[in-house]
Order: structure tokens, then C-alpha cells, then sequence
């Protein structure tokens, strides 16, 4: 079947809305890197200089001196994800900072393009472009995109991934096998990407239904093999990269070897719920390979979990708080990389507009799974508690805002009266928000770890006030 003359126009018209979404996120992103971008610092140094290794050709390593020789050292604490995109353009461009500038610029600009992608699936035309101009000029995200830092990356691949997965196609399984292979790469830049993986199951959810008229087994075993058949599939990009590390380390690793470090953070008896410097008096003293070391923080971390649960969970709000309640890194990494650039003044002034802008669109989010139903009871009951939950958070001592992501990511799920739909791309959106928060709560809190859920929180924000799903009308009727 032909597509009709209507739908050339209007895809037409979507290229171009793409296109011009991409040089509105670009003209910012652009200028901002050219006023402030510096050499990279904090974690940005070693993605920056593993990326010149691999450039040079000489892997994921560094050296290390032995007897006065430097011998080659092979690394996997951190993801080599990023790492290995910008050395690929290193390679083709050469070793300049003034390149990573313009691919982390590129990589910024095509962030709302593909939240607006996604918001395609799961929302409205106009709420999906406004998504989209909303990711385009959010201040924290422009930011970001002068940092050498790999959550831009990792967001565009989680989105676009989502984007395969949810929209709509004459063969779903092509588009749920190619967003699952999307989702792989996203592993190797942020290992905990792999927790969205079950969230790709709502574009097959219409599969799986199709099972419940075998009973409760038959879509039972749908589920299960979908699950299976999902987590295979994203693993398959990651599976040669952990075949290197068994090879070349001291031990197998799937992506990296920081999650013990990560844990250990946020379990041990100094730990306060963000990050903390491990030294070797706090144990591990005696290992010789990232793996053995990675091991040891891990079981560390969990024998201090174990001795004392209570202390480890008490400290869950804290994680979260640091994690969502507001929004600085950007501007405290270029303010490290070029302080000249940043006095005191704007840098409290630079910090506030991205904090605010991250704050208003978060408890927008929590918002995102109400209806417009003034006539039913839950809806104005949901709408009193949130507004009334804003008000606390705002008069607060110190704004608490990170209960808002909480709500954003559950609400959706919860099957009350009048709700609205909840298609597959915005499950998808609110899974990685959910994840982000799910990882932060076992590790350590800090504010980048959210700017990689900036996408999804902006496209929850923009999925408020929808209609309530047809079902529901029709049962109220």
C-alpha cells in the first residue's frame, strides 16, 4: 500500500520540524562551549584521556611505571562507552579539545530531537514539539553540553532506543530488536542503562495481551520469554567489550568496575549519602587489579549493609535529595575548568536558574500521570495533595524536591480512577527516571546523576493534564 499524498506532507513537515529543533538546540549549545568550555576536569579528565588512548591505538589503558619502564596498564573502572565515541572522532579529527567541544555540542543538539522522537510515541503533536523545544533550551542541559561528561550521550542513546522500541511499524519485533541493540550501546556509556531494558516490553505489551486468552500461564510465559529475549539483545552489544576485560584484566567485568566502589560509598561508616573519597584505611588495602578491588569495596559495602540496615536506609532520602533536589554540577565544573569565567556571584546566580528550571519541571513531572478531570474525585484529590506537596517542598528549610521524582515515576503505574493512558514511550520515559533513582538510592547521590533523566522528566512535564483514557470515560458514563 502507497502512503498517501497527505502523509508525504506531513512527514515532510516532521523532517523539517526535526531539523529546525536541531539548530534551535544547537545556536545555544554552541555558544555556550565557545564563552565557557575549558580542559575537562573532575571525571571528565579520564573520559577525556582514555578517549586519546584509544585514539592513539592503544585501547582503554594507561601506563604505569615498573622498574622505572612505563608498561602498558589496561583500565575498566570507568564505562569505556564515552570514552571510545569521542576517541573514534579523535582519531578521524585529531586530538584537539576544540573536537570533543563539537561532538559533545552535536550530541547535546540531537537530545530534544530525540525526546521530541519519543514524545511522538506517547503524546500529542503539539505536546511532543513542545517537548522537544523544552529539552532544546533548558538551561542545565545547554550547560551540559560544554562539559566533557557522557550523560548527554547516554540519555540520547537511552531515548533513541525507547524511540525504536515504541513507535509505530507494520513489524514491532524489528522495532523492539533495534531499540534493544540501541539500548547495548547505552550500557557501554552507563551501565545502569541496563536496568531499562524490561521497560522496552510495553512496545510488545500488545503482544503479550494477545496471550492473556491462553489464561494467565500463556502470557505469563509471553512475559518471560520477552524478558529473556529483550535482556539478551541488549546484551549483545556489551558481550565483546566484557570478553576484553576477562582477556586483559584481572577478572571478568560486564561494562566497568565501580559499582563496588559506588556501594561502598554509600554503605560505609562515613558515608552521608553523596560522595565520599575511599582511602585504604577504610579497608581494601591489599589488591592488586581494578577487578580484585571492585570486589572487595562490593563485599564491603555489603557487609556494612548487613550490620547495620537501618543506617543504610536511613540515609535513602539523603542519596535522593542529592540527587534531585537540585541542580549545580554544570556550573561548578565550569566554574573548576575556567574559574576567571565564573566569580562567586554568577556562579550563585547560574546555579539558581538551573536549580529553578529543574525544580519546576520535576514537580511538572509529578503531575505527568493526572488527567483534566475536574469532575472526578481522585483527579482533584491528586491535584490538592501534589499542590499542597509543592508548597512544602518550596517553604521548606532546604527545598525537598526529590519526593516529586518519586511520584513521577510511580503514579504512572498505579491503575486509580480517570488516569490517563499510559502509552509505551512514556512508561519507557518514567522507567529511566525510576531506574536513575532506584541505582541512587543503593550507591551515592550527587545532581549529574539526574541530568541523564532531564529528558524523560521533561517529557512526564509535558504529559500532564492529559484526557483520562476512553475506558475510563466510558465506566464513569
Amino acid at each position: 500500500m502507497k502512503p498517501s499524498r497527505g502523509d508525504s506532507t506531513r512527514g515532510s513537515h516532521e523532517l523539517l520540524f526535526g531539523l529546525a529543533l536541531f539548530v534551535l538546540a544547537l545556536v545555544p549549545r554552541a555558544w555556550v562551549t565557545h564563552a565557557y568550555a575549558g580542559e575537562p576536569v573532575w571525571d571528565g579528565h579520564y573520559y577525556e584521556f582514555g578517549a586519546r588512548r584509544i585514539a592513539a591505538g592503544l585501547g582503554y589503558s594507561d601506563d604505569v611505571m615498573v622498574g622505572g619502564v612505563p608498561v602498558w596498564h589496561p583500565w575498566c573502572h570507568y564505562p569505556v562507552g564515552y570514552s571510545a565515541f569521542l576517541g573514534f572522532f579523535y582519531w578521524v579529527f585529531g586530538t584537539k579539545l576544540s573536537v570533543a567541544n563539537a561532538v559533545n555540542v552535536t550530541v547535546g543538539a540531537f537530545l530534544p530531537v530525540t525526546t521530541w522522537l519519543l514524545g511522538t510515541t506517547c503524546l500529542s503533536r503539539g505536546r511532543a514539539r513542545f517537548a522537544g523545544v523544552v529539552a532544546a533550551l533548558h538551561p542545565g542541559l545547554v550547560l551540559y553540553s560544554a562539559l566533557t561528561m557522557s550523560e548527554p550521550l547516554a540519555s540520547t542513546l537511552t531515548f533513541l532506543a525507547f524511540f525504536l522500541a515504541a513507535r509505530r511499524s507494520r513489524r514491532p519485533i524489528v522495532g523492539l530488536v533495534a531499540g534493544a541493540l540501541v539500548l547495548g550501546l547505552s550500557v557501554l556509556v552507563r551501565p545502569t542503562a541496563l536496568l531499562c531494558a524490561p521497560f522496552l516490553l510495553f512496545a510488545g505489551a500488545r503482544a503479550i495481551s494477545k496471550e492473556k486468552r491462553s489464561g494467565f500461564v500463556g502470557a505469563t510465559r509471553a512475559l518471560v520469554f520477552g524478558m529473556a529475549a529483550v535482556g539478551f539483545v541488549t546484551l549483545l552489544p556489551v558481550l565483546p567489550w566484557t570478553a576484553r576485560n576477562c582477556r586483559v584484566m584481572d577478572g571478568c567485568a560486564l561494562v566497568s568496575t565501580n559499582a563496588g566502589w559506588n556501594l561502598a560509598i554509600g554503605a560505609f561508616p562515613r558515608a552521608t549519602g553523596r560522595f565520599e573519597t575511599l582511602r585504604s584505611a577504610d579497608g581494601c588495602r591489599e589488591v592488586t587489579g581494578q577487578v580484585q578491588q571492585d570486589r572487595c569495596w562490593l563485599a564491603y559495602g555489603i557487609a556494612h549493609i548487613k550490620n547495620d540496615p537501618r543506617r543504610f536506609l536511613s540515609l535513602v532520602p539523603k542519596k535522593l535529595g542529592y540527587t534531585f533536589d537540585h541542580e549545580s554540577f554544570q556550573v561548578e565544573y565550569l566554574h573548576e575548568a575556567r574559574p576567571a569565567a565564573w566569580p562567586d556571584e554568577k556562579r550563585a546566580r547560574g546555579r539558581e536558574i538551573v536549580s529553578n528550571v529543574h525544580r519546576v519541571l520535576l514537580v511538572c513531572a509529578a503531575f505527568g500521570a493526572i488527567a483534566f478531570a475536574p469532575r472526578k474525585r481522585i483527579q482533584v484529590a491528586l491535584v490538592a495533595f501534589l499542590a499542597m506537596a509543592t508548597y512544602v517542598a518550596m517553604s521548606a528549610k532546604e527545598p525537598t524536591f526529590w519526593p516529586f521524582a518519586v511520584v513521577a515515576f510511580v503514579l504512572p503505574f498505579v491503575p486509580f480512577p480517570g488516569r490517563p493512558r499510559l502509552p509505551p514511550g512514556l512508561a519507557m520515559a518514567a522507567g529511566l527516571l525510576g531506574t536513575t533513582a532506584l541505582a541512587h538510592t543503593l550507591f551515592f547521590g550527587e545532581d549529574r546523576y539526574h541530568v541523564v533523566a532531564s529528558p524523560a522528566i521533561v517529557l512526564l512535564a509535558c504529559a500532564a493534564f492529559r484526557r483520562p483514557a476512553r475506558r475510563a470515560l466510558a465506566r464513569a458514563a
